[in-house]
């Protein structure tokens, strides 16, 4: 059945090679259209809906560049291939920068054109099915949101109002453990609405990502530091941890959000801190190095196997429990690379079991031209 055929679309002034590649897949699971124009090429394009279109560079009219240019615009997913007898490195690295997927110079033989129509047919179907995924991937992304916002989030935001209200009507008649059943019941629901803002956090990361960068500007990397630790400060005095700090004078700073580069620092902080012991040291310190500002967050804490190192910046990576029991959502290091990487930068970690973790972001500096 013609449904059930891979469509492949011939660009070429030559009679002769629209003849003989036509002979060449006679037979096949093909559909074959020819043209002998770009402009007539390109009118197939969008009503034949080819899988994969080969192109001659040099054709009257509209030439093999253009056309490329015109048939990525019209659908990125199709593969196109440059066919030509004026193969040379730099048409070659044109039509590649132009969308090509390969090149194929004249004259070739039938194998060699039936390799690479199977090659190109093969490259059409991963991209087909990477979209398809991504495409499925946004919806459940969207749908795993509305669940949250809606099935989620604002009944337990109305259990913990109503909570708040029953507290206060009955505070006058709650023995003592009573009370203290109430305060676990409004520190769970606490943690779990804050659990569901990081879920949000993480669905809506890219969009937001995206936002930020258009407003960028010179951030001093001290501010961000400080405004971290304060965030942090609660959690660090409970488990009576000190956070060292240590910055050069001279720090210049980088293009970027405040806002969410502390988001960034608490995460590593919040977590150097849970996987601390008590009454143990933090150490921040920031430095310029080769044109870029290090940030390290180092600590003393249970570590990261070497077989968990890979998956840390994962969502939802959970990995050895604190001393005190407590686990995270596994959500805080993919948003802080996701943020640190939106200001082109990078993340690295050196960590071992039992000795502690060292994180280190890099951030470019600000340039004179910026």
């Amino acid at each position: 059945m013609v449904e059930d055929k891979s469509k492949i679309l011939i660009i070429d002034d030559e009679e002769v090679v629209l003849d003989s590649c036509t002979q060449i897949l006679e037979g096949g699971p093909y559909q074959v259209a020819t043209a002998m124009d770009g402009t007539f090429g390109l009118e197939l394009v969008q009503e034949f809906h080819p899988d994969v279109v080969f192109v001659d560079l040099k054709m009257p009219g509209i030439q093999g560049f253009e056309v490329l240019d015109r048939i990525h615009s019209f659908d990125p997913t199709i593969v196109a291939i440059v066919i030509t007898g004026y193969a040379t490195v730099n048409s070659a690295v044109e039509a590649i920068k132009k969308g090509a997927y390969d090149f194929l110079p004249k004259p070739f033989t039938p194998d060699e054109f039936r390799v690479i129509t199977r090659r190109g047919l093969e490259r059409r179907k991963l991209v087909t099915e990477t979209t398809a995924l991504r495409r499925e991937r946004e919806m459940l992304r969207d749908q795993f949101a509305a669940i949250l916002s809606h099935e989620l989030k604002s009944p337990i935001s109305a259990v913990q109002q109503n909570l708040f209200a029953l507290e206060s009507q009955l505070s006058d008649q709650l023995d003592e453990e009573q009370s203290n059943r109430i305060t676990r019941m409004k520190s769970s629901i606490d943690d779990l609405l804050k659990l569901i803002h990081t879920w949000l956090r993480v669905v809506s990361a890219d969009a937001d990502i995206q936002k930020i960068q258009e407003d960028f500007q010179p951030t001093s990397i001290e501010s961000v530091i400080t405004k971290a630790i304060e965030g942090v400060q609660t959690q660090s005095t409970r488990k009576d941890i000190e956070i060292q700090i240590k910055i050069e004078e001279t720090l210049r700073p980088t293009h970027g959000d405040e806002i969410t580069l502390v988001e960034a620092l608490v995460n590593l902080l919040s977590n150097a801190i849970k996987y601390s012991r008590m009454g143990s040291k933090i150490f921040v310190t920031a430095e310029d190095k080769d044109d870029e500002i290090l940030i390290s967050v180092a600590d003393r804490g249970v570590g990261i196997s070497e077989e968990d190192l890979p998956f840390i910046f994962g969502d939802f990576y959970v990995g050895e429990a604190s001393p005190d029991g407590e686990r995270g959502s596994g959500l805080g290091l993919g948003i802080t690379k996701r943020i640190v990487e939106a200001h082109n930068g990078s993340i690295s970690v050196d960590s071992a079991l039992g000795k502690g973790s060292t994180f280190v972001i890099h951030l470019p500096l600000v340039t004179p031209n910026r």
